[in-house]
């Protein structure tokens, strides 16, 4: 298991935990015009049943992120949430192994190979980047400041710190 990744991600869950933390009830599943409607609670749903479906699909071989279960529970309570990101941390660290990934386009279904921490990978990109759209709804609900580095890729923060080096 690469510990690096693993430590990545609960990071990225860790900082979305503290974002619910300081959020009230209301403002958690408040429809927000600037997400097109959708709640800081529909983002962080999302994110989890990714995970959720990683984690059904390391055990059965076949993940299919498009068949996941969606449960509104998850964006209207925030203790739901909080505890889902929790039980996600803990069940990481698995050994890495061969999967598949089925999806589908318009016109079919297919799978293709993959591996779990592929997944995990595909995991926490996914996640950052509703990390981001999580960050401007918070600038419409609240004061709170996130940390610099919520929502944005690792790889922007390193682009970013080499531009500021002399």
């Amino acid at each position: 298991m690469n510990r690096q990744l693993t430590k990545s991600i609960k990071a990225a869950l860790a900082q979305i935990s503290a974002m619910l933390d300081a959020l009230s009830d209301e403002q958690y599943g408040r429809s927000l015009p600037i997400l097109s409607g959708a709640s800081l609670g529909g983002h962080v749903r999302h994110v989890i049943e990714f995970f959720i479906e990683l984690d059904r699909g390391y055990r059965s071989g076949d993940v299919n992120y498009d068949a996941r279960h969606r449960d509104r529970a998850i964006e209207q309570q925030r203790e739901l949430a909080l505890a889902r990101l929790q039980r996600i941390a803990i069940s990481l660290d698995k050994e890495n192994k061969a999967l598949l990934l089925t999806t589908a386009t318009d016109q079919t279904c297919f799978q293709v190979a993959t591996n779990y921490e592929r997944e995990l990978v595909y995991n926490l990109e996914h996640a950052v980047h509703h990390m981001a759209l999580m960050k401007i709804g918070i600038g419409t609900l609240t004061a709170l400041q996130l940390p610099e580095s919520f929502g944005v890729a690792s790889s922007t923060v390193r682009y970013r710190q080499a531009q500021c080096a002399p």
